[in-house]
C-alpha cells in the first residue's frame, strides 16, 4: 500500500509505520492524519498483523507535532472545516487496538508528536531524543491525550511541571522518570525495537492483547473490580483459545510453541 506523508510495510507479524515528512519535521495536517487512521485500521484488522513500531524519517524528528503553518494556511484561505475530524497520528483518539504499538522515537517528539508516543505501549528513544508538550506557548492545549496520558504515565507534579511550562526534557531524562523504555544510540533504534518485538512475539498473541486490554481497562477500577471484569469477559476469551492449548502442551514437549492468534 502507498501513502503520500507516511511509509507502511509489513514483515511476518511486524507492521512498520513511518511519519514521512522530514522536511517539516514529521508534522502532521490533516491528509497525513487522514492517511495514518487508514493505516492504524488496516493494522488492528490484519490478523497475521501482531505488533506495530511507529517512528519518523529521517535523523532529525520523530514527529514535531500538528503543522501549524498548514492549519494556518488553511484557515487563512477561508477553506470550510474538514467535513470529518481525523485522530492525529491515528492513535491518538477514537482508536481502539490492543495489539503492542512501539514508538521508536529517532529524534524530536514534540506536542502531537509526543502524544503519538504517549499512545504507544512501549517508547524506544535515539539518545538525542528529546519530548514536550509546548502547546500552552502558542495558545493552545495538549488536545490529542497528552495531557491525560502524560499524568497517568509519570508522578502528578512531574507531569504538571512538563505541562505547564512546556519544557523539553532529554531522552535520559524521560528514562529516568520511567517514560521511555530504553535509549540507545540512533543507528540501534531499530533493531532495539525489533529486539522488543522478538520477545513479545514469543508470547501468545492473544495473551499478549488480553494482557494489554486487561492493563489499560483496569486502570479506572480498583483492583477487586478489575480482576471481577477479568474474570468476566478476559479469562473466558483466554480459555476458549488455541494458545491456551499449545503453550502447556509445548512446555511439555520441551520445544517452542506455534502460535497463530486464536
Amino acid at each position: 500500500m502507498s501513502y503520500q506523508y507516511a511509509l507502511y510495510a509489513k514483515q511476518g507479524h511486524i507492521a512498520y509505520v513511518t511519519l514521512n515528512r522530514p522536511e517539516v519535521m514529521n508534522a502532521l495536517h490533516y491528509e497525513a492524519n487522514v492517511e495514518l487512521g487508514e493505516i492504524f485500521h488496516d493494522f488492528s484488522t490484519d490478523d497475521d498483523a501482531w505488533i506495530a513500531i511507529v517512528t519518523g524519517a529521517g535523523e532529525r524528528a520523530f514527529s514535531a507535532g500538528n503543522d501549524l503553518k498548514a492549519t494556518a494556511a488553511r484557515t487563512a484561505s477561508g477553506a470550510p472545516p474538514p467535513a470529518r475530524r481525523a485522530p492525529f497520528g491515528g492513535i491518538t483518539s477514537d482508536f481502539e487496538c490492543y495489539k503492542p504499538i512501539i514508538a521508536a522515537v529517532n529524534g524530536y517528539a514534540m506536542g502531537g508528536g509526543f502524544e503519538i508516543a504517549l499512545a504507544c505501549d512501549i517508547i524506544i528513544a535515539a539518545d538525542h531524543a528529546r519530548f514536550a508538550l509546548p502547546e500552552p506557548r502558542v495558545g493552545l492545549i495538549a488536545g490529542a491525550g497528552g495531557i491525560h496520558r502524560l499524568a497517568h504515565q509519570v508522578s502528578l507534579k512531574y507531569a504538571m511541571g512538563m505541562l505547564l511550562t512546556g519544557k523539553q526534557i532529554s531522552a535520559q531524562e524521560a528514562y529516568r522518570i520511567g517514560l521511555v523504555n530504553e535509549v540507545v544510540p540512533l543507528a540501534d533504534l531499530m533493531a532495539t525495537a525489533e529486539r522488543w518485538c522478538s520477545e513479545i512475539l514469543e508470547g501468545s498473541p492473544l495473551s499478549v492483547r488480553l494482557t494489554k486490554e486487561a492493563a489499560l481497562d483496569g486502570l479506572q477500577y480498583s483492583v477487586h473490580d478489575a480482576l471481577r471484569r477479568d474474570r468476566e469477559s478476559r479469562v473466558p476469551r483466554l480459555l476458549g483459545s488455541h494458545g491456551y492449548v499449545e503453550g502447556p502442551k509445548a512446555f511439555a514437549e520441551k520445544r517452542k510453541p506455534h502460535w497463530t492468534g486464536r
